[in-house]
């Protein structure tokens, strides 16, 4: 059975995580600092990383249903059942220092959403402070009660 194909492409996920690691932690100086342009810029590149990364997923899936054929989309562990224990161990390592990559972007995109959430926050207190909600100035009762009617308005009395 041969297994370098997935370990290939396996390593190659790995390479593309990290280096999508690398521009979750660049975009946390980038909303520290509030720099829209390169925020821009950062957010293209991430979506050509992760393009590439479910490009390179979709062939680990097929590279593993040729290894497995019984079993639709096979996961690494369904690899495990079928494989010798050197081949499971180098699996297993490449396994392991992918969801290690993996958790680190999780935490780290954790951080940036509420480094985001903050900094929006701030914008509508100090949008707020700037530009204070309008108050209703009309004159008359207040709403919700009206105002006597059985009044005359004028100062002759009709009714007599």
């Amino acid at each position: 059975m041969n297994l370098e194909a997935i370990v290939s492409t396996m390593t190659k996920l790995i390479k593309l995580h990290k280096s999508l690691f690398d521009l979750s932690v660049k975009k946390t100086d980038i909303i520290k600092k509030g720099d829209i342009e390169s925020m821009n810029t950062l957010i293209k590149d991430e979506q050509t990383h992760i393009a590439a990364i479910s490009k390179l997923e979709q062939e680990r899936a097929i590279q593993a249903s040729k290894l497995v054929p019984g079993i639709n989309n096979p996961s690494i562990a369904d690899l495990f059942e079928h494989l010798e224990t050197p081949e499971k161990e180098k699996l297993s390592s490449l396994r392991d220092g992918l969801m290690d990559v993996v958790l680190k972007i999780q935490s780290q995109n954790q951080l940036n959403q509420q480094l985001l959430l903050q900094s929006i926050q701030f914008l509508n207190f100090s949008m707020s402070l700037v530009m204070p909600q309008a108050e209703n100035y009309n004159y008359g009762p207040p709403q919700g009660k009206q105002g006597k009617v059985n009044s005359p308005a004028g100062m002759f009395n009709t009714k007599a």
